[in-house]
């Protein structure tokens, strides 16, 4: 299915399924927000190592969403609604298409026994070739597995299995479907053949036919039901993008990809990513840095740290209830480089690049009585940028931008950008929109740019960046000090 805007459709949507809300975006075709609205998802976590959420609670914040953006741009502006969300997730449903249970999240990691069982069934070598990663717990795959291990009559009732944002399109469109961005991180994805891993599936004994047929990225998927319309406020027919996963949509938000191999992205978010362009899926021998699809027909490496923006949380949460971070953040510019021989080691939910373990655990070390609490919060924001020049390291022999673009909450610190610039030995900077001033650049703006090109409307881009933020000489010294303390601790 194919579609094109015309001049009165000058307005696409992208809908992000997060993990703490969904987010819907309204871009006009040179790319500029012109509304937007965020409605939160509650998340749940039965047992510690255990998160979930109720598939359901998706459904209703993207359409209170999609109501609130066309009620502010206009039902009939509307070109069509990109698609984008968290990776990994697994969203079982049954004969009938109703869920089986509570979906399991990326950050899931129950599956360390399913991991096992994967392992010994394919050769880790012959994994990593084909689907470009080892088995990893957070991964869909080994959620799948442990479906099948733990709850037998849920996985019996299974009869096909969703990631969290093409739950979505399915609920919008009625048909089911997954693109090779988000599809590269189930850990059941041949890389090379761009198709379901059948030898993968098949010494693990499962069925093909759990996993939905595949489509391009930028291809419509289907025409918006008319049941889901009318709640909406959009004519029942409206084009629904596939889109991607939600750091492959992010990159395409900042026209990241083959095209500009040169830069790369940094996230700052809950968790912390390096995304570098590849035109091949090379993947890293040790399957210690991810490789997916890219949006583009590409491919791209992930380094992943699961605790970025989160340790900042996690410590204000814990130790400073009554400050704002950017209090912390003044608290920790007053500290020097190297946190006066703090170091903070970001393992809150174990470790993604390089480790692959979901058993290390976050620590401080170097603590005095001459500690004060600017070293300590500057700790966490140096441990958060380490983490990231840990998995740059593993990522350079196959990709090393010269500089990055910085995404996500974190990215609003100048002394964390700063901070992040020095890590990497590499300039950083925000992003800039098409009127010059610094842009909220996420999945849901990259999912709506996706829309947008499957209406063939793809004019020509390039990342834009404020001003860069270069690598201060005067602290490297301190900085790779505090490097060589980090590497060895707590592994």
């Amino acid at each position: 299915m194919s579609a094109v805007a015309d001049a009165a459709h000058d307005r696409v949507l992208g809908v992000d399924v997060g993990t703490s809300g969904v987010g819907v975006v309204a871009l006009d075709r040179e790319g500029r927000a012109v509304a937007r609205a965020d409605h939160g998802v509650p998340l749940l976590t039965p047992q510690p190592g255990w998160t979930e959420q109720d598939p359901a609670t998706w459904l209703a914040a993207a359409e209170a969403g999609l109501r609130d953006v066309v009620a502010e741009v206009g039902a009939d502006r509307i070109a069509a609604i990109g698609l984008s969300g968290q990776m990994h997730g697994m969203v079982p449903l049954d004969a009938d298409d109703q869920v089986v249970r509570p979906a399991l999240l990326w950050n899931d990691q129950r599956t360390g026994d399913a991991v096992r069982e994967i392992e010994a069934a394919i050769d880790r070598g012959r994994l990593i070739a084909r689907t470009g990663n080892p088995a990893i717990t957070g991964f869909q795959l080994p959620k799948v597995v442990w479906l099948r291990r733990n709850e037998p009559d849920a996985f019996r009732r299974t009869a096909r299995v969703l990631l969290p944002k093409d739950y979505l399109g399915f609920h919008l469109t009625g048909e089911a479907v997954a693109e090779p961005a988000d599809a590269s991180g189930t850990g059941a994805y041949h890389l090379a053949a761009g198709a379901w891993d059948d030898e993968v599936l098949n010494a693990l004994d499962l069925d093909v036919g759990l996993w939905p047929r595949l489509v391009r990225s930028d291809e419509v998927v289907g025409g918006l039901l008319a049941s889901v319309a009318g709640r909406i406020g959009l004519p029942p027919g409206t084009p629904v993008v596939a889109g991607a996963g939600d750091n492959a949509a992010a990159a395409t938000g900042l026209a990241l990809g083959r095209a500009h191999p040169e830069v790369g992205s940094v996230s700052l978010g809950t968790s912390g990513v390096l995304f570098a362009a590849l035109d091949a899926p090379t993947p890293e021998p040790e399957g210690r840095v991810h490789l997916f699809a890219h949006a583009d027909g590409g491919f791209n490496l992930l380094g992943v740290t699961l605790a970025a923006g989160g340790s900042l949380r996690w410590y204000r949460d814990t130790f400073a209830r009554d400050r704002g971070f950017d209090e912390l953040m003044a608290v920790a510019a007053d500290a020097p480089a190297g946190a006066g021989g703090v170091t903070y080691k970001p393992y809150l939910a174990g470790e993604r690049t390089p480790h692959l373990r979901p058993d290390l655990r976050g620590s401080f070390h170097g603590l005095s009585l001459a500690t004060t609490e600017g070293h300590v919060v500057r700790a966490v924001l140096e441990g958060v940028a380490f983490s990231l020049r840990e998995a740059l390291d593993v990522m350079a022999p196959l990709a090393r931008p010269a500089r990055w673009l910085a995404t996500g909450g974190g990215a609003a610190s100048d002394l964390w950008l700063g901070i992040v610039a020095d890590a990497l030995a590499s300039p950083v900077a925000r992003p800039i929109g098409p009127d010059g001033e610094v842009a909220e650049v996420g999945a849901a703006e990259g999912a709506a740019w996706l829309a947008w090109r499957a209406m063939d409307h793809a004019p020509a881009r390039g990342p834009r960046a404020a001003r860069w933020v270069e690598p201060d000489p005067a602290r490297a010294e301190a900085t790779a000090a505090a490097f060589a303390r980090y590497r060895p601790l707590g592994i």
